[in-house]
Formats: structure tokens, C-alpha cells, sequence
């Protein structure tokens, strides 16, 4: 059920981030990141095994300790940079269908555990985390949706076409009932989506060494969230006139950065020669083009 209004052109919000399906109490903010999930693993998943690395299994065995480490990582981050909201709650910390995942330490410690699963199959740990740079936006592009459900993160006010209503027991103090929002998880949703699309059309036409990839995920979504983050009106720590994951943010882009050219100057192989495709194959949603080993055309094999 969705809330009427009389703004016109603006977005809704649901009444509730719950609904029943039988027995079943489903969370909405859980689902739409399961659902993000499960598009990232088949997005990598095929990616895999384009480039011969891996197969699907493979795929769904890392992404689930990527995940597993993800959500610890993204909710310990959350905690400890909003640590007042549970000092004195500590029974909170583990209820994140309320909403409260910090994606900076997701991806940290996400990245961790997948790399540890990556060598624990025993896949080249570069190759595989440039295939799954382009999951990893995709995913997060459905995952922003659950903020939609819980009416969180939202921006600060405007009376643009697209504005968001908010509920009243969901409006911030300050703010007259009826004021719209920026609905930032939308930018970001739609932010990621492009990425993760510019990285598939990066990887296939783009000549890039081993290990690029992944580092064009994190500058662009770097840059995205630094945006994203300086229109949110939500409560949260300002270190010398930005908020903390701005420069969470800008570290990333800085560090990616760095590293794209600090590997450029060494001899490591690029992308289309690190692992050869065993078989001819039609560039299709992820952008991968296979031609036999030993054809003219065998350059032009990207990721």
C-alpha cells in the first residue's frame, strides 16, 4: 500500500518495510538486498566463466563469504560511526533490517573474506575481483532500494518533479509535514547501475592490466557516493566542513587512483592476456568478447 499526496510528480513512499507472504514476515530492506545479491553472483558468475577462471559454484562460494563479511563489515562500520544511537542499546546492533549498513566497511571487509575464498579455491585473485568489479555496483544498485522501504537517507528538501514524500512519523525534525526530499538512494541506485554498466563497456574496449577494473569500481563509486553523501540531511559526523564518508570517499578515490599508477609503471600483463578464453563467444551483457587462441583477432578479448 502506498501513501496518496496531492504533490504531483513525486514520489511515494510505502506505508511499511514489512509484508506477509503466507506465514512469512518479510523485511523489504533485507530482500532488496538478497535480491541485489543474487544479481551480483549471476553477473560474476558469468563473468567467471567468459574468462575461464571459474565456474558458477565458484562464484556463489566466494560471494557468499564476500557477503557474510560484507554485512559484518557493513554494520560494524555503521556502529561505530553512529556510536551514540547504540551505547546505550546494545541489543540493537544486530537488527539490521531496521536499516544501518555502512558500505565503506562492507567493502572492506567483505573484500577481505572474498579474497580469502578466492584463494582458498585456488583462482587468481586479480583476475577474479576484476570480474566481479561490475557485479558489485550492480548489486548495490537493487540494495539501495531497502532505504526506499525504511524512508532513511534521504537528501535534503526540494520541490523537483521527482521529490520523495516521506511519512510523518519518518519526517526529520525541523521540516513542515508535506516537505519532499531528495531521494538519494535513487540517484545512488541509478548512479550504480551506469557504473556498472561503463565498467562492462570499460573492460571490453579498454586494454586495462590485471587488477584495473576492480580499482574503476572503487574511484567511481567513490565519486558517487561523495556526491550521494553531500545531499543526505541524516545526522552524522563533519570533519573539516565534510561529512566523514566524503572522505571515506575521497581516501578511496585517491588510494585507487594511486594504485592504477603506481601498477602502470610495472611490467604486469593486461587484462585480455592474463587469462586466454578457450572458446568462441558473442559479446553479450557483460561485455566479454572470446576468439580462438591464435587468430589475429585475439587482442581484442577484453573484460
Amino acid at each position: 500500500m502506498i501513501h496518496t499526496s496531492h504533490v504531483v510528480g513525486s514520489i511515494p513512499s510505502p506505508s511499511n518495510g514489512t509484508f506477509d507472504i503466507g506465514p512469512l514476515h518479510i523485511h523489504a530492506y533485507g530482500m532488496m538486498i538478497a535480491l541485489g545479491v543474487v544479481a551480483g553472483v549471476w553477473l560474476m558468475g558469468r563473468r567467471f566463466e567468459q574468462r575461464g577462471i571459474g565456474t558458477k559454484d565458484d562464484a556463489n562460494a566466494i560471494a557468499m563469504w564476500g557477503v557474510i563479511g560484507g554485512v559484518i563489515g557493513a554494520r560494524l562500520y555503521h556502529v561505530a560511526t553512529d556510536w551514540s544511537k547504540f551505547s546505550n542499546h546494545l541489543l540493537d546492533i544486530p537488527k539490521i533490517w531496521r536499516g544501518g549498513l555502512g558500505i565503506p566497511g562492507g567493502l572492506l571487509l567483505g573484500t577481505f573474506f572474498g579474497v580469502w575464498a578466492i584463494r582458498r579455491r585456488g583462482l587468481p585473485v586479480a583476475v577474479a575481483l576484476d570480474c566481479a568489479a561490475p557485479a558489485i555496483p550492480l548489486a548495490q544498485s537493487i540494495g539501495r532500494w531497502g532505504n526506499w522501504w525504511n524512508q532513511e537517507l534521504f537528501g535534503g528538501p526540494t520541490k523537483l518533479p521527482w521529490a520523495l514524500r516521506i511519512d510523518a512519523e519518518h519526517m526529520p525534525a525541523g521540516y513542515a509535514p508535506g516537505t519532499t526530499f531528495h531521494p538519494t538512494f535513487l540517484y545512488e541506485s541509478l548512479a550504480n547501475l551506469a557504473l556498472c554498466l561503463a565498467l562492462v563497456a570499460l573492460g571490453r574496449k579498454v586494454k586495462l592490466r590485471i587488477g584495473h577494473l576492480m580499482a574503476a569500481y572503487v574511484m567511481g563509486y567513490g565519486i558517487i557516493r561523495f556526491f550521494v553523501e553531500g545531499l543526505r540531511i541524516d545526522t552524522a559526523h563533519h570533519v573539516g566542513g565534510l561529512r566523514w564518508n566524503q572522505w571515506v570517499a575521497l581516501a578511496a578515490v585517491v588510494g585507487a587512483g594511486l594504485y592504477m599508477v603506481i601498477s602502470s609503471r610495472r611490467e604486469f600483463p593486461v587484462e585480455a592476456e592474463a587469462v586466454q578464453p578457450d572458446v568462441n563467444d558473442e559479446a553479450d551483457l557483460d561485455g566479454d568478447v572470446a576468439l580462438n587462441a591464435g587468430t589475429d583477432d585475439a587482442d581484442n578479448a577484453r573484460d
